[in-house]
């Protein structure tokens, strides 16, 4: 698939580190200096780059594992939808979840992009729904082992 991107950052564009990895690193556009993230407190992080996702698709933003488990830093929102119709800056809502202050500095790999397919779908009102064998039961109804 190809995806028109532009890239107004002086990073690299979103790459797979691994021949099979599922997600892009993605990197901070900081020009103005590093960003300090302080515990329990979130910024939004300008990536430079903007892109055209193909109707049908979606942009989905994820945390880099090695971030959240080293520095408790993660993706507020995650996963975040970037929607085929937005044209704007890619920005990252990250969250401090440790108890010390992380500095994010410019070309820092923040989090990851996947671009993945999505059905619509039309709602179909009725009165009742198929049963099966699961029924209502709902957060820890088959136990706990």
């Amino acid at each position: 698939m190809e995806i028109k991107i532009i890239n107004k950052s002086t990073n690299p564009l979103p790459s797979f580190e691994t021949a099979y990895s599922a997600g892009m690193d993605i990197r901070a556009f900081l020009p103005e200096g590093p960003v300090q993230l302080d515990p329990l407190k979130r910024k939004l992080i300008p990536t430079g780059l903007f892109m055209e996702i193909p109707a049908g698709f979606e942009g989905q933003i994820r945390p880099r594992s090695g971030l959240a488990f080293k520095h408790g830093i993660t993706v507020l929102n995650s996963p975040g939808t970037i929607d085929s119709d937005y044209r704007g800056e890619i920005k990252i809502l990250l969250i401090n979840l440790s108890e010390e202050s992380y500095t994010i500095m410019h070309g820092d790999r923040i989090a990851q992009l996947l671009i993945t397919r999505h059905e619509s779908i039309t709602w179909v009102p009725s009165m009742e729904l198929e049963n099966t064998d699961r029924g209502s039961g709902g957060y820890g109804h088959t136990g706990l082992s």
